[in-house]
């Protein structure tokens, strides 16, 4: 358990990093007083996720738990076996119900006989993708951009994705609500749930120590995934993301944030200022090309102007979604449905 050099901010987003490199595979490393970084690989493009393991007294506490590979397994062991110092995982807990997440709570579970803990939300989401119900299959999300006038092909893959990195459940969880305090290694940790990413994600924010466990709420890079759901299609997930960037900016401007992907980073309240900036920019440019009417397919390109596969269209259209719904829920958009059964937006 080592801690990095410290590094200058960068001067392209004005962050400061502390630390300079990630840990390596199966390595820990001390954030601060009891707190350790650990990073698993992902299967995707993202390629690794952040976790954490708290000294907790005679245990540990984990939060989040990666995806579902045998590759993670056996990191996993690699730390127990080097980096726990024979004292057992008393508690894990976990953020959001994403796979990379989310993927082997269970199994962290059973080997520690140690209980999960989530937002009930979580949980029931997690639970309807993983038996496939609808509305959390794929096909519903086809039905739901389809009414978008976008039609996927055949690029999109029909086996239970949410499966392969959740290859099973834990039983029971014990539930997190906002505002809560868990009391770890004598110190106590807020429960800070944000929404629109999922549908009630749970960062965790210890005073004391002056850190955010961020999950996928605040990451220092990239921006989170913002998107419209089948169960909810009218939704305004963006806006509920706004408003909850607005309480992790009320938490102390010195905080050490701790992202799920990226490097950890002090700058939360600048950070929060960057993503809102974003976010309004593509609206302001939704609004521009909807001088005349749009459909949401079309829509798509103007903020997303990379090339995106199958899998990608899915997020970038769901996020989409999010920003025509913000506009059309203010008023700023009004929709029309054609004899062929798409929506059109068009700005009022």
């Amino acid at each position: 358990m080592h801690q990095s050099a410290k590094v200058k901010p960068r001067p392209s987003d004005g962050l400061q990093y502390p630390f300079a490199e990630p840990p390596l595979p199966g390595e820990l490393r001390e954030v601060a007083s009891g707190v350790y970084w650990l990073r698993m690989p992902l299967p995707f493009a993202l390629e690794h996720i952040n976790l954490w393991l708290l000294a907790d007294g005679e245990g540990w506490t984990i939060v989040d738990c990666g995806f579902g590979t045998d590759q993670t397994r056996a990191l996993w062991q690699q730390i127990f076996t080097s980096s726990l110092d024979g004292k057992p995982v008393t508690r894990i807990v976990v953020t959001h119900f994403h796979p990379d997440h989310f993927g082997l709570a269970a199994w962290l579970a059973d080997f520690w006989q140690a209980p999960v803990h989530m937002a009930a939300p979580e949980f029931t989401a997690a639970q309807g993708w993983f038996a496939g119900r609808e509305p959390h299959r794929r096909e519903a999300h086809v039905a739901m951009f389809r009414q978008h006038g976008l039609e996927l092909g055949d690029g999109l893959q029909r086996e239970n994705l949410f499966k392969r990195g959740v290859p099973a459940l834990p039983a029971s969880i014990v539930e997190l609500h906002d505002g809560q305090q868990l009391t770890v290694n004598g110190r106590d940790w807020r429960v800070v749930t944000g929404y629109g990413h999922s549908p009630e994600h749970a960062a965790l924010y210890c005073d004391e120590l002056g850190i955010l466990i961020a999950g996928d709420m605040v990451l220092p890079r990239i921006s989170t995934n913002v998107s419209v759901q089948p169960c909810a299609p009218e939704a305004d997930p963006l806006g509920r993301f706004m408003d909850s960037l607005t309480r992790y900016a009320e938490l102390d401007a010195a905080t050490l944030v701790l992202p799920s992907h990226g490097l950890p980073f002090r700058g939360l309240r600048e950070r929060v200022a960057s993503l809102k900036e974003h976010h309004v920019a593509r609206l302001d440019e939704l609004l521009v090309a909807c001088a005349r009417p749009h459909t949401g397919a079309q829509m798509m390109p103007v903020i997303f102007k990379r090339a995106l596969d199958a899998q990608q269209t899915l997020f970038a259209m769901g996020e989409t979604l999010s920003h025509i719904n913000f506009l059309h829920s203010r008023g700023q958009l009004q929709r029309a449905r054609g004899d062929d059964g798409i929506y059109r937006y068009a700005r009022v």
